[in-house]
């Protein structure tokens, strides 16, 4: 909501950037997507790194214990 008011502001002041800046939008998201989808991957295989490391000391841990 905030971001739409900002881009309310900005068509207010400056409508010729306000109507660049809506255009361009779905591009640059689109250019960078794969940065995210990258990014959702490395951080998924360093959890899973994380776990199998882990999972030893968690076995000897032993079950959780009951509150």
């Amino acid at each position: 909501m905030a971001t739409f008011f900002l881009w309310l502001i900005l068509l207010f002041i400056c409508w010729p950037i306000a109507i660049i800046g809506l255009i361009l939008y779905p591009i640059i998201w689109l250019l960078l997507l794969p940065f995210r989808l990258i990014g959702i991957t490395v951080t998924a295989v360093f959890d899973l790194l994380r776990a199998i490391i882990t999972l030893p000391f968690r076995i000897l841990k032993g079950p959780a214990a009951v509150r």
